[in-house]
């Protein structure tokens, strides 16, 4: 007895697949660079935010120079001057202003408010003059403090610093009120807007009067600083 087995019944379970090697190369995959296109209010905020960084640069750059530092002892390098703490003239003249005020003193009750003035005087008085010596300010014959001005750089804060803080604040103030009449030339009643001033606004350009030296150098460079009809 024989057993047949029919052929056409085997059938692999599963295809044998194609030995790959083991570092195969990975296929190359395409970058897709999304750009966003930034809108006219988008640019002008950014723009915003760039004028007010700078704005914020000048201002820590002015006001490091403006910080006062431990001070340093006075030296008498300028002929005919000498320490206003070292200066005899300086030290009378402190004792006759306290002279004056305290025989006014005498003239009124000692709680009274006239007297309560007085002796708040005497005490600014006397801190004005502890600081001309502190700082180191140098004093001439009369026992008065001098300005340096040549630009020795121990003498900055007598002039220089203050100088310089003083024509950035006028600046921007000057900038804020050109850039105001700008934005108002352009009205029905520009005239109404200069009487009765217009908030909203003047307070947007005052933030950014704040980097007034580069603003007015950028109009320079484009030519409308200047209105060239004048």
């Amino acid at each position: 007895m024989s057993l047949t087995i029919p052929t056409n019944l085997y059938k692999p379970l599963s295809t044998p697949k194609p030995k790959q090697p083991f570092f195969a190369p990975r296929p190359k995959q395409s970058l897709i660079h999304c750009q966003a296109r930034l809108d006219e209010p988008d640019r002008n905020s950014i723009n915003v935010q760039k004028s007010f960084s700078a704005a914020l640069a000048i201002t820590s750059v002015v006001l490091s120079s403006w910080t006062v530092a431990a001070p340093e002892p006075a030296m008498a390098d300028i002929a005919g001057l000498t320490p206003c703490k070292e200066s005899k003239q300086f030290a009378k003249r402190e004792k006759q202003q306290l002279k004056k005020l305290e025989s006014s003193l005498k003239l009124y009750a000692p709680d009274s408010a006239p007297a309560l003035a007085i002796k708040a005087t005497m005490e600014k008085t006397k801190k004005r003059f502890d600081n001309y010596g502190k700082y180191g300010l140098l004093c001439g014959t009369d026992g008065l403090p001098h300005l340096i001005v040549s630009g020795d750089q121990r003498h900055w804060g007598e002039f220089i610093t203050p100088g310089v803080l003083f024509l950035y604040i006028a600046g921007w103030i000057g900038w804020v009120g050109r850039s105001y009449l700008i934005a108002i030339r352009d009205e029905k009643k520009p005239t109404q807007k200069e009487i009765i001033i217009d908030v909203p606004l003047a307070s947007r350009l005052l933030f950014r009067g704040f980097s007034w030296p580069i603003a007015a150098y950028r109009e320079l460079l484009n030519g409308d600083l200047i209105d060239p009809s004048v």
